[in-house]
């Protein structure tokens, strides 16, 4: 469903914020997280949203503007906050 170019992205913006993201955030408020489980989640979560959009790496795109144009934060913010609750 999220590699489909039929659905919209506002529909596959709604399925990774409630499925992708609790997939990767479990578990991240109770235990010890590394930098580099930080690191790990923050490619997998990019590598998610570039295919979620059909971008590719050789498009050459900024991280930045590509989280933009779905309107999600970074995993570190909310990892940052799911603690914080």
């Amino acid at each position: 469903m999220l590699c489909d170019k039929k659905i919209l992205l506002r529909l596959k913006r709604r399925v990774y914020r409630t499925v992708v993201r609790l997939a990767l955030l479990y578990g991240a408020e109770c235990s010890l997280i590394k930098s580099s489980h930080i690191q790990r989640t923050r490619v997998a979560e990019m590598r998610m949203i570039n295919w979620m959009c059909g971008h590719t790496r050789l498009d050459k795109i900024r991280n930045d503007v590509i989280r933009g144009k779905i309107g999600v934060a970074t995993i570190e913010d909310k990892i940052r906050e799911a603690r914080l609750r």
